[in-house]
């Protein structure tokens, strides 16, 4: 079975144009369950049945996407919800709201399969028993705005104005403190420096390191990576009781 999407968009040919790219996605397939021209028409149909997921537009007559977006939280199971834009200026208030993904007219089919692919693991996310909700870093990147789930990171890193968040596939950069990071997720990350905070499930190993600047000390080493980084003395009782637990 494939996902049911409800497709909110005022324009007619847009809609056909969801619809013609959604008969070519496979994983996951997905189809058109229903279709809404405004935010009244989507909330009709929500009403009715339940969606997995929203292809929702923003520029519409009456109560535009986002306005949608904010009362579909509300609602008791919200459907997962991908914006599909003229306007790539929104994308921070569209993950402000929560959505699995921003995509910008014209459509291509790769990046609706990777919506539709998001989509799916928010299902079954929603579907495990007992599992909390995820938690994302949404980051600017080049110019495309990025959910990066905070159970990936490996850690966090201060870098003269900005925090480098790396993860096993590769490095982001993020405007930020690491006090503001350490109080929001400290339960899942451990200080090791005055400038690092490391995933606490990625700590692999605890090894003598010699610094040019600082001469002989202690490396954190992480599951995923190859690089080590820094320990200070300060944190290195916190280290060592993190790898004995």
């Amino acid at each position: 079975m494939g996902l049911k999407m409800l497709v909110v968009d005022d324009e007619p040919l847009a809609r056909s144009r969801v619809r013609t790219l959604l008969a070519d996605c496979t994983e996951p397939a997905a189809e058109i369950a229903a279709e809404a021209a405004n935010a009244a028409q989507a909330m009709e149909h929500l009403r009715r049945q339940a969606f997995d997921g929203v292809l929702l537009d923003i520029h519409m007559p009456g109560a535009d996407g986002l306005a949608l977006a904010q009362v579909l939280r509300t609602l008791p199971e919200p459907p997962p919800v991908v914006f599909v834009t003229a306007y790539a200026e929104h994308a921070v208030a569209a993950f402000e709201l929560e959505a699995v993904d921003y995509l910008t007219k014209p459509v291509r089919l790769d990046r609706l399969q990777t919506a539709l692919a998001r989509i799916e693991r928010s299902r079954l996310g929603r579907l495990g028993a007992g599992e909390t909700e995820q938690e994302v870093l949404v980051i600017q990147d080049r110019g495309r705005t990025e959910r990066v789930p905070v159970v990936e990171v490996l850690y966090f890193k201060a870098e003269l104005k900005y925090i480098t968040v790396r993860t096993a596939a590769r490095s982001y950069i993020l405007d930020g403190s690491l006090s503001e990071l350490e109080e929001r997720h400290g339960t899942q990350f451990l200080r090791v420096h005055r400038n690092a905070l490391v995933s606490r499930r990625a700590v692999r190993a605890l090894e003598k390191h010699f610094d040019a600047e600082e001469g002989e000390g202690w490396a954190v080493r992480l599951n995923g990576l190859d690089e080590s980084l820094a320990v200070s003395r300060r944190q290195l009782s916190a280290v060592r009781e993190a790898l004995a637990s």
